[in-house]
């Protein structure tokens, strides 16, 4: 019984370990990893939309603007090129003449031409004859490619707009993770939020733990990903996302963290990635948000402060303590360590509860009565 009550006793309290571990996912979301010697650099080609949204937007908007001003660019050289071929800028003082753009003197001039017939603004200085084919047909061309370029280039810039990742960062979470006892079990526990009155609709919650291992046959791998369940099997990882939430891990027999101690949690050398994704309601587009702890940022024996309140009529939430937690008591102890204790102090209950009864039962019987 001494070992089953220390096994429930706080115990010494160490300082947590520092230290000075590359964070796989940073707090903000941001996977930290780069791709280095990408040779198949084709391949970003193949799905160009993909990689022009992909860009900073400094590089989008170098990218829009030369899409069109190059585009102008080739068709007013090709203008200038029809006008000079056909002697059109030597004749230009002949009244008798009929070129093939009116009004159309120079590079210059076909550089503006080239403008207003892409963008279909048509000022009517100059204008295209009926006695230049070839004028006609590269008109047909260059409003064919025109349009091709402004639906292209709009369209890059309309998904680059509306793209939900501004949405995350109104999705926070805790700073810290904490584990301690929920109905008898060790569960490790952070909190998520939504600081928008419009809500993300279809949310789940899913955590990974980043830990690098070494396989029986000696196989390194690093970074290796496991799943820490937050209700899959249950429903719990679905979330109604109105108010801020505490997720929770319960650590079983199924958890990584089952013979995980307090002291060698604290020595141990691992990240929990976790994903927020949903709906944005306003929009309909997927969104999701990411962050992570490691081991310095795991509090054991700490319970999130409740935010929430009753307020006249409605629910109010307190921000300012969303991130702020309490020590409460909590076994050092691994949660294996904790639930052998538990059936062994179920078994000594079961058992002494019969032997008890035969007592009393031959007290009776021999006419004594138990003191």
């Amino acid at each position: 019984m001494a070992q089953e009550n220390a096994a429930f006793s706080p115990g010494p309290e160490e300082p947590p370990r520092r230290r000075g571990r590359q964070r796989y996912v940073e707090k903000d979301g941001r996977c930290n990893v780069q791709q280095g010697n990408v040779r198949e650099t084709y391949r970003y080609l193949t799905d160009l939309f993909t990689t022009l949204v992909d860009l900073q937007w400094r590089l989008s908007l170098l990218f829009f603007v030369l899409a069109y001003a190059l585009t102008w660019l080739f068709f007013g050289a090709i203008w200038w090129l029809i006008a000079y071929g056909r002697g059109d800028l030597e004749h230009l003082e002949d009244t008798a003449w009929t070129p093939c753009v009116n009004n159309l003197n120079g590079f210059v001039a076909a550089f503006l031409f080239s403008i207003e017939t892409e963008t279909t603004i048509g000022y009517g200085h100059r204008v295209i004859t009926d006695q230049c084919p070839e004028g006609i047909v590269l008109l047909l061309l260059q409003a064919i490619l025109g349009s091709m370029v402004n639906a292209f280039m709009v369209g890059c810039m309309f998904v680059k707009i509306s793209q939900p990742n501004k949405r995350a960062a109104t999705l926070v979470f805790s700073s810290n993770a904490v584990v301690s006892l929920r109905d008898g079990r060790l569960c490790l526990m952070f909190r998520v939020g939504d600081l928008r009155s419009s809500h993300i609709v279809e949310a789940s919650i899913r955590a990974k733990l980043i830990r690098s291992r070494q396989t029986l046959e000696g196989e390194f791998i690093p970074l290796h990903q496991t799943d820490l369940s937050v209700g899959f099997d249950t429903g719990d990882d679905r979330l109604f996302l109105v108010s801020p939430l505490v997720i929770s891990h319960e650590i079983d027999a199924a958890s990584p963290f089952w013979e995980a101690s307090r002291r060698a949690l604290e020595r141990d050398d691992f990240e929990i990635v976790v994903i927020l994704e949903g709906m944005v309601e306003a929009t309909g587009m997927t969104c999701q948000a990411r962050s992570s702890y490691l081991v310095d940022e795991v509090l054991w024996g700490h319970r999130f402060t409740s935010v929430l309140t009753l307020e006249d009529g409605f629910y109010e939430v307190d921000y300012a303590s969303f991130h702020e937690t309490f020590e409460v008591p909590t076994p050092s102890c691994s949660a294996r360590e904790l639930a052998e204790a538990a059936a062994r102090l179920d078994a000594h209950l079961y058992w002494s509860i019969p032997s008890r009864l035969d007592e009393k039962g031959h007290s009776y019987g021999t006419g004594k009565f138990p003191d």
